[in-house]
């Protein structure tokens, strides 16, 4: 007779065999420390920082010298976000790129497995901890760029910049769950390489590629588009076409595109009025639902949770 005392990390399935495991935060927290130390200790982190303000303090610098006179926080968020939407999904990628994918291919995984981690522990510690080192970084490099910014732009706007510096963290997050996910779904860095790449040329190339090819099938009588007319030079009326509803959604599911239709938040944060946007005039019926700001929130949402939901029910299955 024997007995067992604690609880394992890993119990076999009474449905089919495959193993099993739950979470327990105070392993998640000591996997995603030290994540997160290793970082500190490789200087990524102080790099990453030093990147993020320098990026924020050379663009205010060369904005408001392109811009003297009418240089606002508004101005300064709106082209920051342009250089964003790219920085943010490569430097996510790569870190989140060997997370899982190179302890599993150097077979250290199996050492943090003896321990009482567990594979869910294993997965959400690194995403955390990955997460902490991109986040904090920008948090860092933000702030203390905020000070030229300031200098910078004509009329200061404090809110609308923490905001702008909170949605940048939550669209972080969004490609670490992603690039962490699938890091986890692969056994080598070169597979989990080819799909970080895959996952860049899918968002920057393939999706604006479908709203180019939908709109050349507009165009071309295929599908049906929305007219709309817009006060031309003059006064005159110009009648437009428009994609419909259902492509424009689409193109929202980027979340990329989802990061940057939040522009209007920071413009009332700051007291900028952005006047009337193309996107009024084209829905002159009112602008759908995802086209509307909190939407954007809930594709970020499901950009972090669902990638990490899958690499979950996957992770605990396959055989490391």
């Amino acid at each position: 007779m024997s007995s067992e005392t604690g609880t394992a990390p890993e119990t076999q399935s009474s449905a089919g065999g495959a193993p099993t495991s739950s979470v327990n935060i105070e392993s998640v927290r000591t996997i995603a420390k030290k994540d997160f130390q290793d970082s500190v200790r490789s200087w990524l982190f102080w790099g990453l920082s030093a990147f993020f303000f320098t990026l924020m303090a050379v663009l205010a610098g060369f904005l408001s010298w392109a811009n003297p006179d009418d240089f606002t926080t508004l101005n300064f968020i709106s082209m920051v976000s342009q250089v964003c939407k790219l920085i943010i999904p490569l430097i996510a990628l790569v870190l989140g790129w060997k997370s899982i994918a190179g302890e599993r291919e150097t077979g250290s995984i199996k050492v943090l497995l003896s321990l009482p981690h567990s594979r869910k522990d294993v997965l959400l510690g690194k995403l955390l901890g990955r997460t902490a080192v991109l986040s904090l970084s920008l948090i860092i490099g933000f702030l203390i760029a905020m000070v030229a910014v300031a200098f910078a732009v004509s009329e200061f706007s404090l809110s609308a910049y923490i905001a702008f510096l909170a949605m940048t963290l939550l669209y972080a997050l969004a490609y670490m769950s992603i690039a962490v996910s699938l890091s986890s779904l692969t056994r080598s860095t070169t597979m989990a390489g080819a799909g970080m790449f895959g996952v860049f040329v899918l968002f920057y190339i393939v999706w604006n590629s479908i709203q180019q090819a939908l709109q050349l099938l507009m165009n071309r009588g295929y599908i049906e588009g929305v007219t709309y007319t817009v006060s031309g030079l003059g006064g005159q009326q110009v009648e437009l076409t428009r994609l419909p509803s259902w492509a424009q959604f689409i193109d929202m599911i980027d979340p990329g595109n989802a990061y940057q239709n939040t522009i209007t938040i920071f413009s009332a944060l700051s007291g900028e009025e952005l006047g009337t946007t193309v996107r009024d005039v084209a829905y002159p019926n009112g602008v759908p639902f995802f086209l509307e700001d909190w939407f954007s929130f809930v594709i970020l949402l499901f950009w972090i949770v669902v990638p990490i939901a899958v690499a979950l029910y996957r992770f605990d299955r396959v055989d490391i």
